[in-house]
């Protein structure tokens, strides 16, 4: 082999490692926004859907949906749902409300991030409205009431893996939040119009 024919052969072998190195770069940013997406499509890891309108079709399958609420350390909030369950026929649109009190005695701002259990019901959980995605700033001693309209897929009848569910859990989470900082797309803040869309 000449000398030519190998510094030849090295600059195209550099060439592919640094179209590897730019491609792996890429995959890294792209991965989170792709994970998002997967969430979103497939409702893997209790991701809800979105959905700007009710079923088409009631059926007479009946689910229960609890409603779980829960505040992290450093927000000095009660957070809880008005009820704690109801028997939700799938297709049905249903109305619920949390409420939040500022338990402080200065103004505190809170975002909720959500889930819904069992993981493969995320699929067919529909938020029509909700308090996502906004931050809620609660001044000393103040409540709001925060409601979330939602729907069960009629689609989870021809899923097997939704047979033998009978329970969904809605959950939410209220953490700490700077004020005037965007809430991060994973999160479901707190809002003050209980309509707001996702």
């Amino acid at each position: 082999m000449t000398v030519r024919k190998k510094a030849r052969g090295n600059l195209f072998f550099a060439a592919l490692l640094g179209v590897v190195a730019v491609s792996m770069v890429g995959a890294a940013y792209a991965a989170v926004p792709l994970y998002y997406l997967f969430c979103s499509v497939t409702g893997y890891g209790g991701t809800t859907q979105r959905a700007t309108a009710g079923a088409d079709r009631v059926l007479d399958r009946v689910i229960t949906v609890r409603f779980d609420s829960n505040v992290a350390g450093g927000l000095p909030w009660k957070f809880k749902p008005e009820q704690a369950s109801i028997r939700a026929r799938v297709g049905e649109t249903y109305f619920v409300t949390y409420r939040a009190e500022n338990l402080s005695d200065h103004a505190t701002t809170g975002a909720a991030v959500f889930n819904v259990a069992p993981d493969q019901s995320g699929a067919y959980f529909n938020k029509i409205a909700c308090f996502c995605f906004t931050q809620q700033t609660l001044e000393p001693g103040e409540s709001t009431e925060m409601g979330v309209q939602f729907f069960l897929d009629p689609a989870l009848m021809d899923d097997s893996d939704m047979k033998p569910v009978t329970t969904v859990t809605l959950s939410y989470t209220f953490f700490p939040q700077e004020p005037d900082r965007p809430a991060k797309p994973v999160a479901a803040a707190g809002g003050a119009k209980p309509t707001e869309k996702l």
